[in-house]
C-alpha cells in the first residue's frame, strides 16, 4: 500500500475530534478526492505490471511526486490535510464516498 493510501486509511480509522474551524491550507474535499483518485489509478497501473512489489514502489514514488505537482499540492499542505482529517473522520468519510462513487462510475463507463 502506498504511503499516501496508508495514511488515508489511518485517517478513516481515527477517532472523532473537536469542531474547530478548518485551516485554510487544508485541501478542499474536491481536491482531496481528485488526489486520492489519481493515487489509486496510479497504484492500479503499477500493480498491473509484472514487476516485483519493491520495484513498483521505486517507480511509484516519482509518480506520486508528479501527481502532487500536477494538482499543485505542496508537501506542507498534504501534511496539514492529513492532520485535519485525522481529527475529522466523518468529513473524510464523505470524501472517500465521493472517491468510491467516482471510481465506480469510471468502471461502469469502461464496461
Amino acid at each position: 500500500m502506498t504511503r499516501l493510501l496508508g495514511l488515508l486509511v489511518l485517517v478513516f480509522m481515527a477517532a472523532c475530534g473537536g469542531r474547530e474551524e478548518k485551516p485554510a491550507a487544508v485541501l478542499t474535499r474536491e481536491k482531496l478526492t481528485a488526489l486520492i483518485i489519481e493515487m489509486y489509478l496510479a497504484e492500479a497501473k503499477m500493480d498491473a505490471t509484472s514487476l516485483p512489489r519493491d520495484s513498483t514502489i521505486k517507480f511509484f514514488v516519482p509518480r506520486e511526486k508528479k501527481i502532487l505537482e500536477k494538482l499543485d499540492i505542496p508537501d506542507s499542505t498534504l501534511k496539514i490535510t492529513y492532520d485535519y482529517y485525522l481529527q475529522h473522520p466523518k468529513e473524510f468519510e464523505e470524501v472517500y464516498d465521493a472517491v468510491i462513487d467516482s471510481l465506480s462510475l469510471r468502471e461502469q463507463q469502461i464496461k
